[in-house]
């Protein structure tokens, strides 16, 4: 009798454990795995190496942009002005290289532009006192009417080839942006799991009150969460400019909702301490395989949207439920 209650008490405990892995990264996996397997079996096209390639292309920017959401959610914040930021940004590097020639100038300016925007917003947040929500909502607008009024509502065209290599060129078989986005993110991964900064984010989104106790810079960090957030915005919104060639200023129209979906479907907590890199590349990842498995389906474009987000929400129930 003893035996059998040790017997199912142990099953007990590797069901929780299992339960738990299935939560983080893991489950993730699996259902990336999931999705890569219908697809496989409804296109034959999908499980191809130029088509994984291009998936990789396809997320590039998407993933960029997400590290940079990961450090502002982990700290108990939210930026809803990634796109408008990009579109921006976009916008300004096309002038500065139009104007000067130079591209080192024209990405140093839109990279400029972008960790402006990211002061702004952790000043009027931390300082300000005003909610994440409210700040970079009215930036959103702010931004994207900037670009508007830039342009006139027209693209900026006609920019040089050479631009263009960052966002559709190709390093042998592999795509440039890709590769950026590769060393993005293991540049993230380490700062985050490897060196004091990451540890102090945490701890910030766990308990404000707490980290400031422990002496360690709350206000400073809150900030440079949101500089970060504006610089990888940036460097999406040159990789979109140079990918078309032209800047749009209607560029990233909705991008901040497939980053945020990426970064909380990985396993982040909108309240803050919780998420990270690998999770949010696993949830990038997922997004750009339904994107990319409905196209070559034939999915209507209208009807994708529905698909997409109930796909998410029900990773994201499986991932959370008890």
């Amino acid at each position: 009798m003893d035996k059998k209650i040790e017997i199912g008490e142990r099953k007990n405990v590797n069901w929780a454990k299992i339960k738990k892995l299935l939560k983080g990264e893991l489950g993730l996996i699996l259902i990336l795995v999931a999705l890569m397997a219908v697809f496989s079996f409804l296109s034959p096209y999908f499980f191809t190496s130029k088509n994984l390639l291009n998936i990789t292309r396809q997320v590039s920017i998407t993933l960029i942009v997400a590290i940079g959401m990961t450090f502002v959610i982990l700290t108990g914040e939210i930026d809803l002005s990634v796109g408008s930021a990009a579109a921006l940004v976009g916008v300004t590097t096309a002038v500065v290289l139009k104007a000067s020639g130079n591209l080192g100038l024209a990405m140093t300016a839109g990279l400029v532009m972008g960790a402006g925007i990211g002061i702004v917003n952790g000043i009027l947040t931390v300082y300000g006192r005003v909610q994440s929500f409210i700040v970079t909502l009215a930036m959103l607008g702010v931004a994207r009417g900037t670009a508007l009024v830039w342009t006139g509502g027209k693209p900026i065209s006609k920019l040089p080839v050479d631009f263009g290599i960052m966002g559709a060129g190709y390093l042998g078989v592999v795509p440039v942006s890709s590769i950026i986005a590769a060393g993005i993110f293991i540049l993230a991964f380490f700062v985050l799991n490897r060196t004091k900064h990451g540890v102090y984010m945490k701890s910030i989104g766990a308990n404000r009150e707490a980290a400031r106790l422990s002496a360690i810079p709350v206000k400073r960090y809150r900030v440079l969460a949101f500089v970060i957030s504006g610089v990888m915005s940036a460097l999406g919104g040159i990789l979109i400019t140079s990918r078309l060639l032209s800047a749009q200023p209607t560029a990233g129209e909705g991008l901040e909702l497939n980053v945020i979906a990426a970064v909380i479907l990985g396993g982040a907590s909108l309240s803050g301490g919780i998420g990270t890199v690998l999770g949010t590349l696993l949830g990038t990842m997922v997004i750009g395989v339904i994107d990319n498995g409905m196209n070559l389906v034939g999915v209507s474009s209208f009807f994708q949207q529905i698909v997409k987000g109930v796909i998410i929400l029900v990773a994201v129930l499986a991932k959370r439920s008890d």
